[in-house]
């Protein structure tokens, strides 16, 4: 059985015991989150929500909080002498256990 969620402007699709990265939450760790924003639950059937499928729910435990590698963004404009810039980011996440999905 997997769901579909919709979380952090993205879809993800889950599944029971998987572990999966989101956009950061504002939950502490061994928290136990609730996505009621289920867009797809495939089992024997599929139910498609339009959009949501309705009384769907995920359900996930916040395992820790964190901050992905980073990644460093250098701009240049070739013949403008001084337009050289480096900059650096470290995206913020939230890792996740699913425990259930109910549809």
């Amino acid at each position: 059985m997997y769901a579909i969620i919709e979380t952090g402007g993205k879809q993800i699709r889950v599944e029971e015991g998987a572990s999966i990265f989101v956009e950061k939450l504002e939950v502490e760790a061994g928290e136990v989150v609730v996505f009621d924003k289920v867009v797809l639950v495939s089992d024997n059937t599929t139910k498609v929500g339009a959009p949501y499928v309705a009384g769907a729910k995920v359900s996930a435990t916040v395992e820790k909080q964190g901050k992905s590698k980073k990644i460093t963004i250098y701009k240049y404009k070739a013949k403008k002498g001084s337009t050289h810039r480096k900059q650096g980011h470290r995206q913020s996440y939230t890792k996740l256990i699913i425990n259930s999905i109910e549809a």
